[in-house]
């Protein structure tokens, strides 16, 4: 029997996961057993823990096409470990031995509005040089969220002087400075040795391409910014991937 104190949330989530199991059984009954046969996702999805932007639904696909890597601010850090480990299972293991991401897309997916951003934004007014940013006061300096958003801050203090934003307001500086972080991270996405790895080693008939998308929250639209990476998408990204291994 349950507990008469069960949270009025849970119980709803548990009942709606019954109306939705039901559904799909009855539209798609074998929809459940493929399933647990095992996973073949087209797309790696890193994006931002933000409870609006859930990657299935935005993007109309099922359980089992998405394998999803999500953080605060959508980041891409080197010494983050359970992104890296994430990326490693997901493109190298998995992308070598064409069991997994057999279309093999890559995409970081930020959002209009997004929180890491505006709160990195407010505190790069507060940088001192050669010290870690502290993004959030309620939180200790060496509080995980503020060593996470640490690297962020630092990159839009950057952003903000190179593109000479310093004057302008939280409104028009925070749509910009989510692009670009967006951007950023591609960047950093790239230039991880598991998708340079990929890109050397990939089997025939198959290519690894990094995206980069912008998700807008008041129109449930998303963008794609055009900073897409691969071997096939122009000039090699990097000097170290030899060219006659892309063509």
């Amino acid at each position: 029997m349950a507990s008469q104190f069960q949270h009025r949330s849970i119980s709803q989530m548990l009942s709606g996961n019954n109306r939705w199991a039901d559904s799909v059984q009855s539209t798609n009954p074998n929809f459940f057993p493929q399933s647990a046969r095992g996973q073949s996702p087209h797309t790696l999805w890193i994006g931002c823990g933000d409870s609006r932007v859930p990657e299935t639904v935005i993007t109309g696909t099922r359980p089992g096409d998405i394998f999803v890597n999500r953080n605060v601010g959508n980041q891409v850090q080197f010494g983050d470990e359970n992104l890296m480990a994430t990326l490693e299972f997901a493109v190298f293991l998995y992308y070598l031995q064409t069991m997994i991401l057999i279309e093999s897309l890559v995409i970081v997916c930020g959002h209009t509005g997004c929180g890491a951003v505006i709160a990195s934004f407010k505190a790069s007014r507060t940088i001192v040089p050669g010290r870690t940013p502290i993004t959030l006061d309620p939180f200790p300096a060496d509080s995980p969220l503020n060593r996470f958003l640490a690297p962020l801050t630092t990159s839009i203090a950057n952003l903000i002087t190179s593109l000479q934003i310093s004057a302008v307001g939280e409104e028009e500086a925070v749509p910009i400075l989510v692009r670009e972080n967006i951007k950023m991270q591609v960047d950093n996405l790239c230039e991880t040795e598991v998708i340079k790895n990929a890109w050397r080693n990939r089997p025939q008939g198959q290519e690894l391409t990094v995206h980069g998308w912008l998700y807008d929250i008041a129109s449930g639209r998303i963008q794609d910014l055009e900073v897409s990476r691969g071997p096939r998408l122009g000039p090699t990204p990097y000097k170290d991937v030899d060219e006659k291994d892309v063509e």
